[in-house]
């Protein structure tokens, strides 16, 4: 199973974090997987070259820990309101679309949002 934690401070989602394999099939024919993986890099190439903002990510492959995060989300950070609206834009796109797949993969995915600061 796939547990995947979407960050969110002050009503504002600024990244999320994965661990583990969905399960639904095997290690490296996991179509949803794969799915999840083609997710995250469009939404860091989007946030790094598309809105040219930073982006902290780190993909750990043998323990299967993704963290990916955007400052630039967050108006503490980011003076620009159209940059903001976008970047925490593309954080609320993924979840929903993760709301979409339990419906279907509910045995192999689990989501929350939590609520907290960004951490340096």
């Amino acid at each position: 199973m796939t547990k995947i934690v979407f960050l969110r401070s002050d009503g504002i989602f600024y990244g999320f974090e994965e661990q583990g394999h969905t399960g639904f099939g095997t290690e490296g024919d996991d179509v949803l997987c794969a799915a999840l993986s083609a997710m995250t890099m469009l939404i860091i190439n989007t946030v790094e070259v598309a809105y040219a903002s930073s982006i902290d990510y780190d993909i750990d492959e043998e323990t299967t820990n993704i963290r990916v995060r955007s400052k630039a989300a967050l108006p503490e950070f980011e003076e620009d309101e159209l940059k903001r609206y976008a970047v925490s834009g593309i954080f609320l796109a993924y979840y929903k679309q993760i709301e979409d797949l339990i419906e279907e993969y509910y045995d192999f995915l689990d989501v929350s949002i939590e609520d907290r600061p960004y951490d340096e």
